[in-house]
């Protein structure tokens, strides 16, 4: 039993035995406008306790997309379906509106004061940037701050906040890069493309480069920020004759792998990525977060916050990963038996889709 639920039950109860009491001692006979009157104000009374959360209460929430892309898109719509599902097993009513900053901070920063000054009573942003953003509109109010798929939160400086907790969708990278050489043992240079401007980036990239180091890979780094500079980087790539290309769960490439998986795929180079919508839009292989699961799993979490406080709640919950997937359309176009994966985990099949 929550918290909240036991010390409302126990209050009631302490009520209506003080009701007893005082029936016993008071003299006269009651009329039944008396008796009405009475069963009014102690219905008022209970829905008065009940509204703070359980049956009846209603909340506003606020989802905050970083920008547009398949793996936003999919938490966010999986963040919304579970808030359904919550509202319906606990017969009150969730209100929501998702919204995306177009990974622009001003946007951000509109969309994060206005919800604020609507007195949501939680923000659930995702990604990095969205969820450093709402942190700071949310300082002064304490509004609590529920992010989804922060995959490095310490490095992002959204651990220690009273206010703030959420999910994270931290990547094995050495798994990747084993995944990589199960396909190609004699793999000699990888390709790794990026955005500097993705902290989810920075630790995932050291750790692959820390790997082809040990292993004696030589690497070759692209960094973009726009869908324009991501095709030139991946051109480049290709040019270079890289064996394979690996990116974590950067937004970035992932907001433009439609416009580039055609041409590495031709080239006859893997794309290994972070996360399995980048799969869905055309890279070759994943091992990592199901973010339809992590969506779910921020939505419950943001509704205890609002429930039961932020009293308890870790800094943050990681969301279990090891799902491997695999376009099976750029497999057949690179020609790779990927049959391999079935000795290393749970391996899902997708078709590239634009969404």
């Amino acid at each position: 039993m929550k918290k909240n639920t036991l010390k409302k039950l126990m209050a009631l109860g302490c009520a209506a035995a003080l009701m007893v009491s005082m029936t016993g001692c008071s003299g006269g006979n009651k009329t039944a406008s008396d008796t009405s009157a009475e069963t009014a104000q102690e219905n008022e009374e209970l829905q008065s306790t009940e509204s703070g959360s359980g049956s009846g209460a209603e909340y506003n929430i606020a989802i905050v997309k970083q920008m547009d892309h398949a793996s936003l898109d999919e938490i966010a719509n999986a963040v919304a379906a579970e808030l359904d599902t919550i509202a319906a097993e606990n017969n009150v009513t969730i209100n929501y509106e998702i919204y995306s900053g177009q990974n622009d901070q001003t946007t951000l920063k509109q969309i994060g004061d206005q919800a604020i000054a609507d007195s949501v009573d939680a923000i659930i942003p995702i990604a990095t940037l969205a969820a450093q953003v709402m942190a700071v509109c949310a300082e002064d109010t304490q509004t609590p701050v529920v992010y989804a798929a922060i995959s490095d939160p310490e490095a992002a400086e959204m651990t220690g906040i009273d206010y703030v907790t959420g999910t994270s969708d931290a990547l094995d990278t050495d798994f990747i890069m084993d995944m990589m050489l199960a396909v190609n043992p004699d793999v000699q240079n990888v390709g790794l493309l990026y955005s500097l401007s993705e902290t989810n980036s920075t630790k995932p990239i050291a750790d692959a480069k820390a790997y082809l180091d040990e292993k004696g890979i030589s690497y070759t780094e692209q960094t973009a920020n726009t869908n324009d500079e991501v095709i030139s980087a991946a051109s480049i790539l290709i040019a270079d004759g890289v064996d394979a290309v690996f990116t974590p769960t950067d937004n970035v490439i992932m907001a433009a792998e439609l416009a580039i998986y055609q041409d590495l795929a031709d080239a006859g180079i893997p794309h290994y990525t972070g996360a399995d919508s980048f799969v869905r839009n055309g890279a070759f292989a994943t091992c990592g977060v199901n973010y339809t699961d992590l969506g779910a799993q921020t939505a419950d979490l943001a509704y205890t916050a609002v429930t039961e406080g932020m009293d308890g709640l870790e800094d943050y919950y990681v969301s279990p990963g090891g799902i491997i997937t695999v376009n099976t359309e750029t497999a057949e176009t690179l020609g790779i038996d990927y049959s391999v994966f079935n000795d290393m985990g749970q391996v899902i099949e997708v078709q590239t889709t634009e969404e």
